[in-house]
C-alpha cells in the first residue's frame, strides 16, 4: 500500500504545484485575453482538488479495511486487544490532519472563485491584503500541509503495515501449534 500511496501523493502534489504555477501566470484576470489561462488554472485547480480528496479518501478507507480486518483476526484467533488499539490509534491519528489538508483545500477554492474579477462575490480582500494575494497565500499554504500531511499519511501507513505483519506472525504461529496449514 505504501508503494501506491506516496505514487498517488506525487501525482496529487504535482497537480497542486501545476494549478499554482499556472495562477501565477495569469498576469490580469480582469482582461479578456487572460481568461483561457483563467480557466486552465481553475480546471487544474479543480482536478487538483478532486484528486487530493482521493488521495485522503484512499487513506481513510485502507485504515477502515485494515482496522476491520484486524478486528476479526483478533477475536477468531483471540489475539491480544493491542493490536486493534494501536491500529484504531494510527487511524484517528491521521484523520484531525486529514480533515485540516481538506479544509485548506476547500478554502483555498473558495478563495480562488472569489477572488475572480468577473464572479458576483466581488471579494476585495483582508487586512491590505488582495484578493488574489490572500489566494495565492492561502494555496502556497495548501500545498505545503498537504506535502507534510501526505508524508504522516505515509509514516502512518508503513506503521500500520507493520502492525499488520506482526498479526500475520502470530496468526502464523497459533496456526502451527494448533496443527493448521499456514
Amino acid at each position: 500500500m505504501s508503494r501506491i500511496f506516496s505514487s498517488l501523493c506525487v501525482v496529487s502534489t504535482i497537480l497542486l504545484v501545476a494549478a499554482l504555477v499556472l495562477g501565477l501566470n495569469i498576469e490580469d484576470a480582469k482582461e479578456l485575453s487572460s481568461r483561457g489561462a483563467v480557466s486552465n488554472h481553475m480546471l487544474t485547480a479543480l482536478a487538483a482538488l478532486v484528486f487530493a480528496l482521493l488521495v485522503h479518501a484512499i487513506l481513510l478507507t485502507y485504515f477502515m479495511g485494515t482496522g476491520r480486518w484486524l478486528e476479526e483476526t483478533s477475536k477468531a484467533y483471540k489475539l491480544s486487544p493491542d493490536f486493534c488499539e494501536r491500529s484504531a490509534k494510527l487511524k484517528y491519528s491521521t484523520i484531525p490532519m486529514m480533515t485540516g489538508a481538506l479544509f485548506l483545500l476547500i478554502v483555498t477554492g473558495a478563495f480562488g472563485a472569489a477572488s475572480d474579477p468577473l464572479s458576483r462575490v466581488q471579494f476585495q480582500g483582508w487586512l491590505g491584503l488582495s484578493a488574489a494575494n490572500i489566494h495565492f497565500l492561502t494555496a502556497c499554504l495548501t500545498v505545503g500541509a498537504n506535502v507534510v500531511v501526505n508524508v504522516l499519511e505515509y509514516l502512518a501507513i508503513q506503521q500500520n503495515g507493520q502492525l499488520v505483519k506482526e498479526v500475520l506472525g502470530e496468526v502464523q504461529r497459533i496456526r502451527q501449534e494448533h496443527g493448521l496449514p499456514v
